[in-house]
C-alpha cells in the first residue's frame, strides 16, 4: 500500500474566518502604506511609471500610474505616454493625493503556491494593486523582488 504525500498528511485548509483575518489585517494598514520611489520604464513607443507601495520599508506591490491623465491604471495595465519631459516632483505630489483615495475590497484570493492570501486594493473602479497575507492572516507578506528594485533606487 503506498504512503500518503505530505501534503495529505498536513491539513491544508484555509477558510472564510482566514480570509476574513487576512482582510482585517490588510485594511488595518491602508492609512499606513506610503509611495516609494518612482520606478520609471522606458519603452520605444515612450515611459510608463510604476509607484511601489511600501510598508515599514518594505515594499508590498506596485501602482501603475498614466501621465496622460495623472491617475492610476489598473493592475495589469502599465500605460505607456510619450509625453516629453517626467516631472518626477509633480508626480510625486499627485500619488500622495490619490494614495489618500485607496481602499481595501471585502474579499480575498487564496494563492496556492505562495501560501497567502490576496487582498486587492482599489481606487476608484480599478483594482490597482494587492497586499499579500499570510495564510492564517496575521501578518503582511512582501515583495522581495520589488523590495530590493526600490532599496536598490535609494541606495
Amino acid at each position: 500500500m503506498p504512503k500518503p504525500s505530505s501534503r495529505e498528511t498536513v491539513p491544508n485548509t484555509v477558510s472564510q474566518e482566514m480570509a476574513s483575518k487576512a482582510i482585517e489585517t490588510a485594511s488595518s494598514l491602508i492609512n499606513l502604506i506610503i509611495p516609494g520611489p518612482l520606478i520609471v520604464h522606458r519603452h520605444p513607443d515612450g515611459i510608463s511609471v510604476d509607484v511601489p507601495i511600501l510598508y515599514n520599508g518594505f515594499a508590498l506591490d506596485r501602482i501603475h500610474f498614466d501621465l496622460n491623465s495623472s491617475e492610476f491604471s489598473p493592475k495589469g495595465r502599465p500605460a505607456v505616454s510619450a509625453i516629453p519631459g517626467l516631472d518626477e516632483g509633480a508626480i510625486s505630489v499627485k500619488v500622495k493625493e490619490l494614495f489618500k483615495e485607496l481602499r481595501v475590497l471585502d474579499a480575498a484570493e487564496f494563492r496556492e503556491p505562495e501560501d497567502c492570501w490576496v487582498i486587492p486594493l482599489a481606487w476608484g473602479k480599478f483594482i490597482v494593486a494587492h497586499i499579500k497575507v499570510s495564510r492564517d492572516g496575521s501578518e503582511v507578506v512582501s515583495d522581495r523582488g520589488l523590495t530590493a528594485e526600490v532599496s536598490s533606487r535609494i541606495a
